[in-house]
């Protein structure tokens, strides 16, 4: 642990990363407004401990790709993967940033260069140079930030472009993580604004002293990657706990280091690797498309666990506590005991490797094999399968966006409309190749889940829960070409007509119940959609 250090102390000729298995910037209004606040109250004679930054030294190995910050790292600047701090730490930049953007704009400073604008006697250029950016001389083509993410993260071309306003001309994606970024950006515009309005200059520059002089870390360098990945499960960051699907993904990247190089070469880890970081990529893409509405990491990685192993009737956290038992450093290997007997060998499974025995008559004889329980192929299928479904996810909520047929998308907002309840993974395994599918089969399939939606659960009240242990059975069943959507929907035709003199009944005595309170037919909260229905139908 190395002492307190201020953040002008911290950025001394040191490049920051967010490494590949990081989550992007999670912070919102709330972490935001603390924040803001507690520098606010901070007394300009007194320091505030900001908690503890673990950093990891960046290998020469991993250094390699880095080209356009070599000239950097070559005039002595050291680079760093952020592990623990890394919403802190963006923050601070946004801010920094932000604030030398508003001096910048103010009006008295109108035609002059960064050179010639000073704030708390430093200029704006040696204030971007030290917190934001560097240019490569002599032609200034090459910029180095600071701080920034792993180039295949989806934040960095964001927080390149669009926060460090970057000039770019092309296309920038964006996130649910871009989103808070972009949000953090516009807060801090707002803040500064009103504070020059109450306290003029002087308000800015206290700012800016106190981010940069008065907030104390303590610094942790992390030696080795094993404690790297045990670090990042077990922190929280301020208020922002982390999801399943961010565990997830540092557990796989974890999981790719702990293979022996005769079973995993390093050009095989770099890709598995990449797999893993593009599958995530394309996961958080998809779950934050739509920036008003950002689906759920959970509900997604459970839909897929049904879709791709199994379906148990445990509730809460099942799926992940299965994915992070399955996907452990204990299955990656099964140590044998091999014992040498005349021309036989004899190999016992069961033995733990606290429990190796060592045959002293015998030294020459290997008494211990290592076997891989998890194949790397099983990581890599698992990934390769979150990242093809992902898409097939998105489209269940926001079919319009697809290119399925114009009959499937209006189905596909009709099962929406009515509420589409536990039968949103079974869609979307209908919609992914595997499913083996025509339109044609599809919108039958919809068609009959709409009916038994109807039936099941809006004329017979059923629990929500009814039958969905076997839906859930056939959503892996579909999703694994074992079963075709057409036999599905005969399921889904032949329960809900099984059920159709129960459904009759119970509806006509719920209905009786409302008339007699004087209700009626309005009573009934799907009336409205009985209604919708039949005006479509008629258009």
């Amino acid at each position: 642990m190395g002492d307190l250090q201020s953040l002008s102390e911290l950025y001394q000729n040191k490049l920051f990363r967010i490494p590949d298995y990081q989550r992007g910037y999670a912070w919102k209004q709330e972490q935001l407004v603390d924040f803001w606040d507690d520098i606010l109250n901070l007394q300009e004679d007194r320091y505030h401990y900001t908690g503890l930054l673990s950093l990891k030294a960046i290998t020469k190995e991993e250094l390699k790709g880095w080209s356009n910050d070599k000239w950097l790292l070559d005039s002595g600047y050291k680079a760093y993967h952020v592990v623990d701090g890394q919403q802190r730490l963006t923050t601070f930049s946004i801010l920094i940033n932000e604030i030398v953007s508003f001096v910048k704009g103010l009006e008295c400073n109108n035609g002059k260069t960064d050179d010639e604008i000073v704030l708390c006697y430093q200029t704006l250029k040696a204030i971007r140079s030290k917190y934001i950016s560097q240019k490569r001389p002599p032609q200034n083509l090459i910029t180095t930030y600071l701080f920034g993410y792993e180039v295949d993260n989806p934040s960095t071309d964001f927080l390149t472009y669009k926060i460090f306003e970057e000039p770019f001309s092309g296309t920038v994606n964006e996130t649910y993580y871009t989103k808070n970024l972009k949000y953090a950006k516009e807060f801090f515009l707002d803040c500064l604004k009103k504070l020059y309005a109450a306290e003029g200059i002087d308000g800015i520059e206290a700012i800016f002293r106190k981010i940069t002089l008065q907030l104390m870390f303590n610094i942790h360098e992390i030696e080795d990657d094993y404690d790297v990945f045990v670090a990042f499960e077990t922190m929280n960051n301020r208020g922002k706990k982390l999801t399943n699907l961010e565990l997830l993904k540092n557990r796989l990247i974890y999981l790719t280091t702990l293979y022996d190089t005769d079973k995993l070469d390093a050009m095989d880890k770099a890709e598995l690797r990449k797999q893993i970081n593009d599958a995530w990529k394309e996961v958080y893409y998809q779950l934050g498309r739509n920036q008003d509405s950002p689906l759920s990491d959970d509900e997604f990685l459970r839909a897929h666990w049904i879709m791709y192993f199994q379906y148990s009737r445990q509730k809460g956290d099942d799926y992940i506590k299965f994915l992070l038992n399955k996907f452990s450093a204990k299955n990656i290997f099964n140590k044998q005991i091999v014992a040498i007997v005349e021309d036989e060998e004899i190999v016992d499974t069961d033995i733990e490797e606290d429990d190796d025995v060592i045959q002293p008559t015998e030294p020459e004889a290997e008494t211990v094999t290592t076997t891989s329980k998890l194949e790397p192929k099983e990581i890599a299928d698992y990934v390769n399968s979150l990242k093809s479904v992902a898409k097939y996810w998105f489209y269940t909520f926001f079919p319009e966006t697809s290119d399925l047929s114009h009959e499937e998308k209006v189905w596909i907002e009709r099962l929406n409309r009515i509420g589409i309840g536990y039968f949103r993974p079974l869609v979307a395994a209908s919609l992914t190749p595997n499913a083996n599918a025509t339109p044609e089969e599809r919108v039958e399939f919809f068609r009959a889940v709409e009916r038994f939606i109807f039936l099941s659960f809006r004329m017979a009240a059923f629990q929500s829960s009814y039958k969905s242990s076997d839906y859930y059975r056939k959503t892996r069943d579909v999703y694994k070409g074992e079963l075709s959507l057409s036999e599905v929907t005969k399921s889904l035709m032949e329960t809900a007509t099984g059920d159709m003199d129960y459904a009759i009944k119970n509806f006509m005595t719920r209905i009786d119940k409302r008339f007699s309170n004087g209700d009626g037919f309005y009573g009934w909260r799907d009336l409205r959609y009985l209604l919708f229905v039949m005006l479509y139908n008629n258009t």
